[in-house]
């Protein structure tokens, strides 16, 4: 018999193999396509495992910063990150410190440098000579929204929060009230018509302006 005679695959061979050796192949075909199954497995918890850090770690990340918006008397104007938990006076430092014709006297009076900020404040640093007259001597007031003396809520720097405490006034309201400062008087309010004369009576003696 040649080379060429001789048969690649024996049937017969191969039929007498596994009927005495069936139960060994069933089992072990078995075994491999369930030791495959657990590895596609793995791999995909795995990956599973991996998206869900991914997407903790950003949410972390994002929790972990604030936005602020400082206007007005600093060297910088503009929107700054901040780590959560900064005060009044980390966004001054971001934004290159007091101008020159900052009302200092005023700030060193009046300005809560120690203030925490909410995500999403307006902070608005005066001029000088630019609230000559609208505050008296005998009102303490801070600037991180709040007049310490009446419990009044001052326009110009008050956080979404404390803007949405007011009758009348929800999340849209007080949003628009934060674009469109700064404000001279509270009756700015109805003169940009941001709030209807019915709520503007509400909320008018509880609004500040500096």
């Amino acid at each position: 018999m040649t080379e060429k005679d001789i048969p690649i695959f024996n049937a017969e061979k191969f039929s007498f193999v596994f009927s005495h050796y069936k139960y060994p192949f069933i089992f072990g075909g078995i075994g491999v396509l369930l030791f495959l199954s657990a590895i596609v497995l793995l791999l995909k918890n795995q990956a599973e495992k991996g998206e869900v850090q991914f997407v903790l770690n950003n949410e972390s990340s994002a929790s972990s910063e604030i936005k602020v918006d400082i206007q007005g008397a600093v060297m910088m104007p503009g929107v700054y990150n901040l780590k959560n938990g900064s005060r009044i006076n980390d966004a001054l430092s971001v934004a290159g410190g007091l101008a020159a014709d900052a009302d200092r006297e005023y700030l060193a009076k009046y300005l809560n440098r120690a203030a925490k900020i909410n995500d999403g404040q307006k902070i608005y640093i005066p001029f000088a000579g630019e609230i000559a007259g609208v505050q008296s001597s005998t009102s303490l007031i801070n600037l991180s929204g709040l007049s310490q003396g009446q419990g009044k809520i001052n326009l110009n720097t008050a956080s979404q929060k404390e803007l949405e405490s007011l009758s009348g006034i929800g999340p849209v309201t007080a949003a628009k009230i934060i674009s469109n400062r700064p404000y001279q008087t509270v009756e700015d309010l109805l003169n940009k018509k941001i709030v209807g004369k019915t709520v503007f009576e509400k909320i008018k003696d509880l609004l500040i302006v500096f």
